[in-house]
């Protein structure tokens, strides 16, 4: 039974770091919080968010992205990040 959840994520706390630095620290950011929020070692995030969070540039990811974690069993320690449409 595959286990799917959609969660709008606020970048808020990006804006606080340096402005070179800001899309990698969103990735970063996703990635724990798939991690803590669906119980998963491995998270794998799909181009398509990816390019989303860099699709300004480095200095200015969006303020919010939906994205949909998909993990395929309870059990599974494996997690697919996508947007969500």
């Amino acid at each position: 039974m595959a286990v799917e959840r959609v969660y709008t994520l606020r970048f808020h706390r990006i804006k606080s770091t340096p402005r070179t630095k800001r899309a990698a620290k969103a990735v970063r950011y996703l990635r724990r919080f798939i991690q803590r929020h669906m119980k998963a070692e491995r998270v794998v995030i799909q181009e398509e968010v990816n390019e989303a969070l860099w699709m300004r540039g480095i200095q200015n990811p969006p303020a919010r992205l939906r994205v949909r974690a998909e993990k395929e069993d309870e059990r599974s320690d494996t997690v697919v990040v996508s947007l969500a449409e």
